[in-house]
């Protein structure tokens, strides 16, 4: 229980996510008025091509549109960034594809708010993997091996889209990558600034619609390529 109401941002980056943000953005908004906390639901709209960012709006989100699409990483990035400008005590991510339960979001925010040693939390979605196909399964895991072998950072599900990020990791956490990728670079940030990683479980919802979105395991190739060019140019550039 807190003294005072403290704001939570929340953070949904989406591109072309029309269909369900509105009912992603209400839900999140349901269950944050259920609780101790002041919030805002912030959309980053990253040039997408439908009306995400009308729908997002119309349901009750802050909206921040890009003129150019600039990826997940980006999007992260701009909404994070809101989030300390406007002094968040506390932040956390999501996917705007209805993947993630608004409760699970909650929880995060309520373990950093009692465990104050933590400074990002990862939603892991491999902890209990009830639900989640052999394939992402397998993709998953080889990304957070890659992570592992790369950075030397330790986690089930180095890719999960929900984040919760304490005050200081607000302040200080910035990455170089704009892809898919930053989700193992950022991990390698806080270990390099000395921030405190942990995770906790989440489930998560896969609809026909969530499955046709995010990273397909061909898509991970290409990640662990730039995850490697980045780590050995800055190991010897």
């Amino acid at each position: 229980m807190v003294e005072k109401k403290q704001t939570i941002y929340i953070v949904i980056p989406a591109y072309n996510e029309a269909s369900v943000i509105g009912d992603v953005v209400k839900g999140v908004r349901r269950t944050f008025r259920r609780s101790a906390y002041d919030f805002e639901v912030v959309v980053v709209n990253d040039c997408s091509k439908d009306d995400t960012a009308k729908v997002a709006q119309k349901a009750g989100a802050t909206v921040i549109s890009h003129i150019l699409n600039t990826g997940a990483g980006g999007a992260t990035s701009t909404g994070l960034s809101f989030a300390n400008r406007n002094n968040a005590f506390i932040a956390a991510t999501m996917d705007a594809d209805g993947q993630h339960d608004p409760k699970d979001v909650l929880k995060g925010v309520n373990i950093i708010m009692k465990n104050h040693q933590y400074d990002l939390l990862i939603g892991s979605r491999l902890i209990d993997s009830k639900g989640m196909s052999r394939v992402k399964i397998l993709g998953n895991k080889g990304l957070s091996f890659v992570t592992y072998i790369l950075f030397g950072i330790n986690t089930t599900d180095s890719q999960s889209g929900m984040r919760i990020f304490s005050h200081k990791a607000l302040q200080t956490l910035r990455w170089k990558t704009s892809g898919y990728e930053f989700c193992s670079e950022m991990l390698w940030r806080a270990k390099q600034q000395g921030l405190s990683i942990s995770e906790y479980p989440i489930k998560a919802i896969y609809t026909e619609y969530s499955k046709g979105k995010g990273q397909n395991n061909w898509n991970a190739i290409n990640i662990i390529k730039r995850l490697l060019k980045r780590r050995i140019g800055e190991l010897f550039g």
